[in-house]
């Protein structure tokens, strides 16, 4: 507080002594002189303006504005500023009938005024300016930035970067496919070609960190960008949306890293949910596994849609408080409860379901790292399976509206337990939901979820920041990737649209190789693969397959109104055989028997042991 009282001070002092010192060169220029007879008069003057300029300049509030940050608005305040003084010695004038100023006094006045008072406002940015470019001509620390897209958010974060003095980069040039612009420059740093310019722009520049600058870019754009830039071994990073360009709050603290949603190669899947999401509004919606990454996001969804009461049951207690408090702070009127609880305990989910008349079930509850499950398998029965079974039975028999099964592509052709076990889920929910006269049931299958708990990404950006290496378990090893509102929207469509066990599917593009994922991630991180970050490819898991696929050979597919989210035909099965297999997979698994695979396998005909 002090030290801006002292500034502001400072900054009157610096205004008076410019009214004075405009007063005296005015004289001066028009051969007047200063005597005992108008000296007074003069004083008189010179307080007068300064008053005029100090009140109006309190009132625009430049008393306030940093000179580091001065703009063009603060111009145009000052220009405001000098008029009204002008129009003031022009009235004193006319109602002296210039017997004490003359009218050329007024305008030579006003003119220096304007000059010095907004050179005094606009040194201080002029010479950081100059400062900073000295610096860089003259500090080889400096890191050399180029920024993709001269436009408004480009000319930002290169004004940021330049009077900036805790950054230490400095923009050396502009990329922009307006050929317009070509041959131009911004703050004094050159445009100096379109996007097909980069590599040559990188070495000539000597450029180290590419920021994109192009807030309304699409996914597909940002790609096809990226893919550019990756061959660079440039640090890429990229501004947010355009949201917040129009709100002014691009700076350099909002500059992000590229994430791997940018690297997607599509746009993402976006639904209306306000328009299909009427089912959850006023229905009590239980959420089994809500504090997981899926379990977590659904929640914040379904909170946000009046649903009568929420129901969060995790076993989990740390990840249900976490999404418990969350939810409170975000939601203060919605009528949510946390419960502790397994879905392998059927007598503390049928309490649940006496209790609490439950509508809607989405079931996003269960053990799913392939690794751990192949040295746990009778883990992965019991919570998957007989957890599942459990929850189906349930909302059956007490008249649940809808029930939601999350899958995984993981089901299809299972090479592991884990995806057996989900294979096994999906056609308990054919097979009750056939029988169901009172609940529509319908299963989710998706890949990869990026972001969620124990996904690859993270793994990955934690091994490059450790220095490496980066570890793959095998170099064709390909999978398909979603974003968790991707997931969470998928699992939301088919809630209003389930019907008789069906299963929807997200067309989620092409697969993508992880070794390649893992060279663009260190590339875009600056590094260079198999250099500076070295890959290491460490062999399949056990229960590991090199792809996944989405559908059996049996299935078809049925698209929706949306397009990219599709509809799997059941495949027909013995459902009286199917049960009878369950009961003796139960009491194996249950017996911690060593041979319940075979018994797996009988189920799940294509499961691989």
């Amino acid at each position: 507080m002090k030290k801006n009282i002292s500034r502001i001070i400072s900054l009157i002092v610096i205004d008076i002594a410019i009214v004075v010192f405009s007063f005296l060169f005015s004289n001066y220029l028009l051969s007047i002189k200063l005597d005992r007879s108008n000296l007074l008069f003069y004083v008189l003057c010179c307080v007068a303006e300064s008053a005029i300029i100090i009140f109006a300049f309190s009132i625009s509030r430049l008393y306030r504005s940093l000179l580091k940050y001065v703009s063009m608005i603060d111009l145009l305040k000052i220009m405001i500023t000098i008029f009204a003084n002008f129009v003031a010695g022009i009235l004193f004038v006319l109602i002296t009938d210039g017997a004490y100023l003359s009218l050329k006094f007024i305008v030579v006045n006003n003119v220096i005024l304007a000059i010095l008072l907004s050179f005094a406002r606009f040194s201080i940015r002029l010479a950081i300016q100059v400062k900073n470019n000295d610096l860089f001509q003259k500090q080889p620390d400096n890191i050399h930035v180029m920024i993709v897209g001269a436009g408004d958010a480009g000319t930002m974060v290169a004004r940021e970067l330049i009077n900036s003095e805790k950054v230490n980069k400095i923009p050396v040039c502009f990329i922009d496919d307006d050929e317009q612009k070509r041959q131009t420059s911004i703050l004094g740093v050159p445009i100096v070609g379109g996007r097909d310019m980069i590599p040559e722009a990188v070495k000539k520049y000597d450029v180290k960190e590419i920021i994109v600058a192009i807030p309304s870019i699409t996914r597909y754009e940002t790609r096809q960008l990226l893919s550019i830039c990756e061959k660079t071994n440039c640090q890429v990073d990229i501004i947010p949306g355009i949201y917040q360009l129009v709100n002014g709050t691009v700076s350099i603290r909002s500059i992000r890293h590229v994430e791997i949603t940018d690297l997607l190669g599509r746009g993402e899947i976006k639904v209306n949910l306000d328009e299909i999401m009427g089912y959850i509004e006023n229905r009590v919606v239980l959420i089994t596994g809500g504090g997981g990454s899926i379990g977590s996001e659904l929640s914040r969804q379904v909170a946000a849609h009046n649903p009568k009461r929420l129901i969060i049951l995790d076993i989990y207690e740390n990840n249900a408080y976490d999404i418990e408090q969350e939810l409170k702070r975000n939601f203060p009127y919605l009528n949510l409860l946390v419960l502790i609880a397994s879905i392998r305990d059927k007598n503390k989910l049928e309490d649940v379901f006496k209790k609490y008349k439950i509508d809607i079930v989405f079931n996003a509850a269960a053990h799913k790292h392939v690794p751990l499950m192949e040295t746990s398998p009778n883990e992965a029965i019991k919570n998957n399976v007989f957890g599942t079974l459990n929850l189906a039975k349930l909302a059956d028999e007490y008249k649940v509206k809808r029930f939601v099964q999350i899958s995984t592509d993981k089901a299809v052709n299972p090479t592991n337990i884990m995806g057996a076990s989900k294979r096994i889920c999906e056609m308990i929910i054919q097979a009750i939901g056939r029988r169901s006269k009172n609940t529509e049931f319908v299963a989710v299958r998706f890949g990869n979820v990026l972001g969620s708990n124990g996904s690859v990404i993270p793994l990955f950006k934690k091994q490059i920041a450790l220095g490496g290496p980066v570890t793959v378990t095998h170099r064709e090893i390909t999978r398909y990737f979603m974003t968790i509102p991707e997931a969470v929207t998928l699992i939301l469509q088919a809630g209003a649209y389930a019907k008789g066990g069906e299963i929807y599917v997200l067309d989620m593009g092409e697969p993508v190789k992880i070794y390649d994922l893992a060279e663009t991630l260190i590339r875009l991180s600056g590094f260079i693969p198999h250099k500076d970050i070295k890959i290491q490819v460490t062999g399949l898991r056990p229960g590991e397959k090199l792809y996944e696929e989405r559908l059996m050979d049996e299935e078809g597919l049925k698209t929706t109104d949306n397009g990219l989210i599709n509809i799997a035909k059941p495949i027909e099965f013995d459902e009286d055989k199917f049960f009878e297999c369950l009961d003796r997979l139960c009491i194996e698994a249950y017996n911690e028997s060593e041979g319940i695979k075979p018994i797996v396998k009988e189920l799940v005909p294509t499961y691989k042991i």
